[in-house]
Formats: structure tokens, C-alpha cells, sequence
């Protein structure tokens, strides 16, 4: 296939030079994949990044992963990033059904074949990027190894607002309100919302001053909350990967201790099943310790290269 050339915010992302690519899907959706190169490359980081983000935002860590001899090719998913929005409110984030992010993946390998990335590729997914990850590579994702951090196995929500929500969604396809955002979020994405004070995703404030700069400059990256629908099929998906034996891949998982984000339990018993799989917790990490300080980014990142050396 003929890759054509997408925008890229170095600017913002500050990492190594990246070139970046419109892709289509075999639904005719466009994403954007990015790759950063590195010299003298060991292998490729295939990055599944979460819910709301975008590659830009991984231009620290694929420096991060050129420093292990990777580099680095991510993705943004449909409906988030600079792809296709799939509704008319470009803010709330949306999905038709989960399993369609799975067409990204396919459009995104052929493109990693198509640019002869260097072997071994290795999964690296955070958050939602980790649910849609692991349906991958239980379907055979051409990868040594995979690296999960704060994965999406299970929704978090507080058990007062479990009974509303499950109600809402219901309500919310018989009268065709799906594409409102969930309650309790909005349209303005999470870092513009929320201080850095009482953040829940890093306790590094250079790190969530990056990730504020990036969509204030560059609004169009940005995602709101999820609407009702996103939440109703990624509850359902959720509960079908819980259901399903874990993939015979060496896996290692980072959750923070003080994780907020996704449902720390979902993460303890996936990895409990999971025979070659490692649960690394991280004392003191919130959602994203791939974005917290030096210190916390470093221990993870040791970790990181150990595993991708044992498993080339």
C-alpha cells in the first residue's frame, strides 16, 4: 500500500523526529500512526496508547525507548488523536463496538510491514490501549513479548454509581441519547479540567504541564469524557476478555499503587492466570508511570529493557 504522509506536532511532542501517516482501515475509517526511529534499532515498540490520547503525547517515552536500542511506531486510534471522529461532538469519545479498534490494528501492522520496521516488535499499551492489546494478542499479535501499564481490564466505577450507570446506558440506546458524554465527565479533556493538584494520573508536575501544553496548543488532539455508548461496549468487552484464558506470550504488567484510574482487581486476577505474565507494582505510581518522574520512570523503564532483552 502507497503510505501517505500525516501532520505531526514535533513541537509539542519533544522527542526524537517522527514521521507520520494517514492510514485507512478496512471500514474506511483514517488514523494516524507515527513512527520514531532510532539508529542502530534492536527492534520496534509497537505502542497502544489509552483512551483520549494521541501519538504526540509519546514523545518523551519513545526518546525513553531509543535510549533501551528501540524505536518506536504508535497509533491514534479511531474516534481520538487526529483520526476520524465518528460523531458529530468531536468531544466525546466514541466507538461503534470494540472490536473495531481491532481494524486499526490491521491497517497498522500492514503499515509496520510496509516500513520494514526492525524485528522484534513488542507491545507496549497503556490504559484503553491495554484492553484493546490484549484482545490483539490473544488473537495473535506478532509480537515477542507485551508490556501493559495501568491496562483498562475492568471500568472503574464507585459501587454507588454502578446500579445508575448500568441504568443510563440501557436508557440511553432505547431513546437514542448513546453519543452523550457519560456523567460526571465532560467535553474538556481531563488535564485541561483538572489541576495538577489532585490529579490522579502522575505525580510529576514538568510532565502534566507536557501533556497540558500539547492540547492547549493544539486543541484538536484533545478528547472529552466517553459517551454512554464508548462505556456500555467497553463494560461489555471487558467482561468478555475476563472470560478468556490469558495469551501464551511472556507479558509484563505495571500498576501503580495508588492507581484511580481502572479497577485494580480486573488487573490482579488477569495476571494471576496469566503463566508467563509478571505483575510489577510500582510503589507510589498513579495511572501513567510511564509519565511520572525520573526516579519512578526510570525503575519501569530498567524493568522494560530487562524484559524486552530476555525475550528477543
Amino acid at each position: 500500500m502507497a503510505l501517505v504522509s500525516a501532520p505531526f506536532h514535533h513541537d509539542v511532542a519533544e522527542g526524537p523526529k517522527a514521521d507520520a501517516y494517514w492510514l485507512t482501515t478496512s471500514d474506511d475509517v483514517r488514523i494516524r500512526a507515527a513512527h520514531w526511529a532510532c539508529e542502530s534499532s534492536r527492534g520496534t515498540v509497537l505502542l497502544f496508547p489509552g483512551r483520549t490520547e494521541y501519538v504526540e503525547k509519546y514523545g518523551r517515552a519513545a526518546d525513553d525507548f531509543a535510549a533501551l536500542g528501540y524505536g518506536t511506531f504508535g497509533i491514534d486510534w479511531r474516534g481520538q488523536g487526529l483520526a476520524d471522529r465518528l460523531i458529530d461532538n468531536r468531544a466525546a469519545g466514541y466507538v461503534g463496538a470494540f472490536p473495531d479498534y481491532q481494524k486499526d490494528i490491521a491497517a497498522f501492522l500492514a503499515a509496520a510491514e510496509e516500513l520494514a520496521l526492525p524485528k522484534p516488535w513488542f507491545l507496549v499499551a497503556h490504559s484503553m490501549g491495554g484492553c484493546i492489546g490484549l484482545r490483539a494478542a490473544m488473537e495473535g499479535l506478532p509480537v515477542n513479548g507485551v508490556v501493559f501499564t495501568g491496562p483498562m481490564w475492568g471500568i472503574k466505577i464507585a459501587p454507588v454509581m454502578k446500579p445508575v450507570a448500568w441504568v443510563t446506558t440501557r436508557l440511553a440506546k432505547i431513546f437514542g441519547f448513546s453519543d452523550a458524554i457519560a456523567p460526571t465527565t465532560g467535553e474538556l479533556t481531563y488535564v485541561l479540567q483538572q489541576d495538577f493538584d489532585g490529579n490522579t494520573l502522575t505525580n510529576d508536575a514538568d510532565m502534566y504541564a507536557y501533556m497540558r501544553k500539547q492540547v492547549e496548543t493544539y486543541p484538536d488532539l484533545s478528547l472529552g469524557g466517553p459517551a454512554l455508548h464508548w462505556l456500555s461496549e467497553a463494560t461489555v468487552e471487558c467482561q468478555n476478555l475476563a472470560a478468556q484464558p490469558s495469551p501464551d506470550l511472556p507479558c509484563l504488567t505495571f500498576l501503580g499503587t495508588d492507581e484511580q484510574i481502572v479497577t485494580q482487581v480486573a488487573i490482579h486476577d488477569r495476571m494471576g492466570r496469566w503463566d508467563i505474565g509478571t505483575l510489577e507494582m510500582v510503589q507510589g505510581g498513579q495511572h501513567e508511570v510511564l509519565m511520572e518522574g525520573d526516579e519512578l520512570r526510570g525503575l519501569v523503564l530498567t524493568k522494560i529493557g530487562a524484559f524486552f532483552d530476555a525475550n528477543r
